[in-house]
């Protein structure tokens, strides 16, 4: 067992609020990171496998994300212990907003992770009334249906263009492959088509497909339309592979967007891809990141690259208070403005301090972090 004591340092977390319902069953925690420059606004992710760790680790992330992108939110996250499609979902829902009623709006606003959809939104933003404390909402509601319109995978293409510019090597043309072929994955698909590049490898937890002179996008969404994630063991549009194996394809960018750790220091020594862009919260550890390092590739962090879904969060947020709907083509100028500069910025960083781009990234967060921290007296004393 995990003492939540252990997870505090001097960032954070502020706050570890573990619920439960005996009648639906539900199981959750929230952790509160840092609020040092503004509430906390992170997403809830449903899945059997959630622990306090692991949404303590992605609550410090969202710390990160918030500063890298310069938006003033503070770092969160939420978890739920369950099946996301099991037919009680929304009684679970309901009571883990119930329990959680004091700590929003003035603390933290429930978002969307994998696992929830703009509809589960909906419920929590039903279940608190009037409190406004829910993003990612469905369109008809005055939300910003980020997952819909697939501002998180568009915000990793537009980051690894950045990147590629930035090796001297366009994206049009360049060879893809995308591990996790879900919102984030397949809204990149898209956008790396509309850029010129070709994608070569998707998976889901099904297996993988691999063509390495491209397969059609429109195609893979249409049989992922018809069958789920289970389209990669009927599509006829390429050679069917075993999961894993998509992530050391020849190819030229990488992007892992499915889960956290999946690539280790092994897997590391093993990609040929010269550039990896993660879609995914936390897929390479420190060891395999300090290992991209040495051979070469360039990583562009996650806080960075996929920090679209924040960046449609904060436009959500805005709409929430003011009542003016934002557009959809606002909210992709800003994500394309914001991610390219960004990724320019750490990469250029990493350079001048020589380290690694999360190093260097994370510095950049911290230095913004750490000056709200004192200016509200909040910084440890010496």
């Amino acid at each position: 067992m995990t003492n939540a004591l252990d997870l505090v340092d001097d960032w954070g977390p502020e706050k570890v609020v573990v619920v439960a319902h005996r009648r639906t069953g539900m199981k959750g925690v929230l952790v509160i990171d840092n609020t040092a420059r503004g509430m906390g606004k992170g997403g809830t992710r449903m899945a059997p496998t959630v622990t306090v760790p692991e949404v303590a680790r992605l609550a410090r992330n969202m710390t990160w994300k918030w500063a890298g992108v310069d938006l003033f939110f503070g770092g969160a996250k939420a978890g739920i212990v369950g099946d996301p499609t099991a037919p009680d979902k929304e009684a679970v829902l309901r009571a883990f907003a119930r329990a959680l009623s004091n700590e929003v709006p003035a603390e933290y606003v429930f978002g969307l992770d994998m696992g929830l959809t703009e509809d589960d939104a909906a419920i929590i933003q039903d279940e608190l009334g009037d409190r406004g404390a829910a993003v990612g909402t469905p369109t008809h509601l005055g939300g910003v249906a980020y997952d819909e319109i697939g501002v998180t995978g568009f915000g990793v293409a537009e980051a690894a263009a950045a990147a590629a510019s930035v090796a001297g090597r366009p994206l049009a043309g360049a060879r893809v492959a995308l591990q996790g072929y879900g919102a984030v994955g397949s809204a990149a698909a898209r956008r790396f088509a509309e850029l010129g590049a070709t994608v070569v490898a998707v998976s889901t937890a099904y297996g993988a497909l691999h063509h390495p002179d491209g397969l059609d996008v429109g195609t893979l969404d249409a049989e992922r339309a018809e069958h789920g994630d289970a389209f990669v063991t009927r599509s006829s549009a390429g050679t069917r592979l075993v999961g894993g194996a998509e992530l050391v394809v020849d190819c030229d960018v990488l992007v892992p967007a499915a889960l956290q750790d999946v690539i280790d220091v092994d897997t590391a020594g093993a990609l040929k891809a010269p550039l990896v862009v993660e879609g995914a919260n936390l897929p390479t550890s420190p060891a395999a990141q300090k290992v991209l390092a040495d051979r070469g590739i360039t990583v562009v962090p996650d806080f960075i690259a996929n920090a679209g879904g924040v960046i449609a969060a904060a436009f959500a947020m805005d709409a929430r208070y003011s009542g003016f709907r934002t557009t959809t083509d606002e909210v992709f100028d800003s994500i394309s403005d914001k991610l390219r500069s960004n990724t320019v910025l750490v990469l250029a960083e990493s350079a001048r301090r020589n380290s690694t781009p999360h190093e260097a990234g994370r510095a950049i967060a911290q230095d913004r972090v750490r000056a709200a921290m004192e200016s509200m007296g909040r910084l440890p004393r010496p």
